[in-house]
This record gives C-alpha cells, structure tokens and sequence, in this order.
C-alpha cells in the first residue's frame, strides 16, 4: 500500500483512540490531520517505518495527551460540568465503521475518563479498550513496561473500581429510555423515580451559554424532579427522537431544525444510573439538522414532548 492508502487503513482506529482521548470529534479530526501530515513528512525525509500502526498510534497518542495537558486549565476554568462531545451513531451511519460501537465509547464512560491524567488515559484506553500489549504501550508513551503496568494500576485506583461496562442490550435501554419519557410526559413522579437507581446521577453541560445545571443531581427524587421540570419548558416547537447517542439509548431534542439537546443514558440492572444532558451548543455542532438526521434515518421513535398537565 501506499502513503495513502496505509493511513486511511488504520484512521478508524486512529480517530477512535483519538475521540475517546479527547472527547471531541472536531477535536479527534483535528489531531489525525496534525498525524497524517507529520506521517507524510517522516516518509518524505526517507525514514523507514517497520510498524505503521504502532507509528501512528505513537503520534496520536501523543498530540492527544499534549492537547489534554493545554486543555487542563481551559476545562478548570469551564462553567459548569464538561461532558464530551456527542455523536450518534447507528448501524447505517457512516461514522459506525469509524468508532467502534461499543460501552467504551458512551459518554458515561467518557466522562469517567475526566479522573484520569493524561498518561493514564492513554494508557488505560490502550490497554482495555485497544488490546495493546504492555510492550507496544511503553513504545507509544515512551515508558517501561513495568513503568505502564504501575500506571494502568493507578489509573484503576482512581477510577475507585466504577465499572465502565454495563452488559445491557440497546433494545433493553431503548425501552426503559421510552419509559422514561412517558413517565415525564405524563408527569408521573413515582413511576419515573421506578425507572432510576436510588444512587443515580445527572450532569448537564451548558458551559455557560444555555442555561443547565452547573452541579451534579443525585439521587432519583432530585433527579426525576428536574427531569419533570425540564418537560414542562417544551412546547409546540421542539421535537423529539430516541436514537443512538454514542452507541447506547438516548435522545435527541430539535428546535426549528437546529439541534438543542442531547440526552445520553446509562443503565445497569434494568434501571438507569446515569443522565447525561448536553446543550452547550459548541458541542452539538456534528449533530445534523433535523431534516437531514431524518432522512438520514437516525431515528428509533418520535417523541412527544409536550407535558400532560
């Protein structure tokens, strides 16, 4: 193969170590043009490159941890909570083939990464999401091996033994994410706190353009409160989709064609656990106009958002 050729093979797995780094599609495309043109210029300067892949993901990774390391400050000094950036994805969706589909991509996951340093994240996401052996890691940090292992171990201690994975069927979370907003459309407290964990958590990130939460919710009281009081904003010109929001269950909330919130969902042992809102515009910018995520045939349900009063 040529140049070309060579990285367009590996750019899915580029772009998605890249966006699960970062959290940021524009972020993630970004990073593999800063790649590919560095890729170009060793090769134009004659150097022979054994392992193309182990190349690369050396030169991802590394424009990815140098970002996290500037983005530090910009995100201590961010109003609010930060979410990732969110993307959605189904099985007819171009960008499918170029993220894996799968619970290391949901935004819980995602977020969850924010406890992490840079190195650390690298490290963690290479090693259980990539299958990377410890001796390619230490290549691509630039570490020992030993070194690695001692970092992925910490990295687990941070991450205070919360599992990223929770083995639920999209089928499963798409109807308890239809049960959700009939509970809230209806204005049906009790049967919406049934629907979450007694320990369950929202984050909504406005960075301070739209307004939303600037704390975290706890609790499934506090939390079906608020989701109640956000139905009753709704009105006539909003409209709503289930779909898939980074691989898992979630909604998709339009005003006149433009995207105004994005809803992603996590959920274990046949409740949900997790609420992630995001409407900081800056974010919804990959999420395709109305008419085009509808012909584009994103959508699982249609949705009512008017609240029965």
């Amino acid at each position: 193969m040529n140049p070309d050729e060579t990285f367009q093979a590996y750019r899915p797995l580029l772009f998605s170590i890249a966006y699960k780094m970062l959290g940021s599609a524009m972020d993630a495309d970004d990073c593999l043009q800063d790649a590919y043109l560095r890729w170009h210029q060793r090769l134009e300067q004659g150097e022979v490159i054994r392992s193309p892949k182990t190349y690369l993901s050396t030169i991802v990774t590394h424009l990815c941890m140098d970002q996290l390391h500037s983005a530090r400050n910009r995100r201590e000094a961010y109003v609010g909570i930060w979410l990732p950036e969110p993307l959605l994805l189904t099985s007819s969706n171009d960008l499918a083939e170029t993220v894996a589909l799968s619970e290391s991509l949901s935004i819980a996951f995602l977020f969850l990464l924010e406890h992490l340093s840079p190195v650390e994240r690298a490290v963690f996401l290479l090693r259980q999401v990539f299958d990377y052996e410890y001796a390619e890691i230490a290549a691509i940090v630039g570490k020992s091996e030993e070194n690695c292992r001692q970092i992925m171990r910490r990295a687990r201690l941070h991450l205070n033994g919360r599992s990223p994975y929770h083995d639920v069927p999209l089928q499963q979370q798409k109807e308890l994410t239809q049960s959700l907003l009939q509970a809230c459309s209806s204005g049906d407290l009790d049967g919406l706190v049934s629907l979450l964990q007694a320990d369950v958590v929202l984050h909504s990130d406005g960075g301070g353009k739209v307004s939303a939460a600037r704390n975290p919710i706890y609790g499934a009281q506090k939390v079906a409160r608020f989701l109640l009081g956000l139905m009753r904003k709704q009105h006539a010109d909003f409209q709503g989709y289930i779909t898939e929001v980074n691989g898992q269950a979630g909604i998709v909330v339009y005003h006149h064609n433009d995207p105004f919130l994005v809803m992603a969902l996590d959920s274990a042992e046949g409740c949900i656990q997790q609420i992630d809102i995001i409407v900081n515009p800056d974010k919804l910018r990959s999420i395709p106009p109305q008419s085009d995520f509808v012909a584009q045939k994103h959508i699982s349900m249609e949705l009512s958002l008017h609240h029965e009063n």
